[in-house]
């Protein structure tokens, strides 16, 4: 299972996939196109040409997962297509995986409580 903690890391390839790939086949994807350790603990999402599946890899510690959804009406939302990743937070992730519409979900800048003197 796949915490959704604050500090998770998560980057959605912008180019579509081959979906044929499997778990070894994508993380030499994230090895060479995105230049990122696989092995970080970090969620690596990409998605298919017809924007109504993704597939997901992760490290849990122990082992490497590998998930897979898709829609059964509509489509996911992904950035435009471009070279690179985008980076998404827990909250971001878990729109996405609902099937919803990710980037209205905005980043609330938290102030920090001032020291007491």
């Amino acid at each position: 299972m796949i915490g959704l903690r604050g500090d998770l890391k998560v980057l959605v390839t912008s180019r579509p996939i081959d979906f044929r790939r499997g778990v070894h086949g994508l993380v030499a994807m994230v090895a060479e196109a995105l230049k990122a350790d696989p092995y970080c603990g970090s969620v690596f999402v990409f998605r298919s040409k017809r924007k109504d599946r993704i597939k997901m890899i992760f490290w849990d510690g122990s082992g490497m997962i590998l998930v897979t959804k898709w829609l059964e009406e509509g489509g996911f939302t992904f950035p435009p297509i471009q070279d690179g990743a985008v980076v998404l937070t827990a909250t971001q992730l878990s729109v996405l995986i609902a099937g919803l519409d990710w980037t209205r979900v905005g980043r609330k800048a938290v102030k920090r409580p001032r020291g007491i003197a």
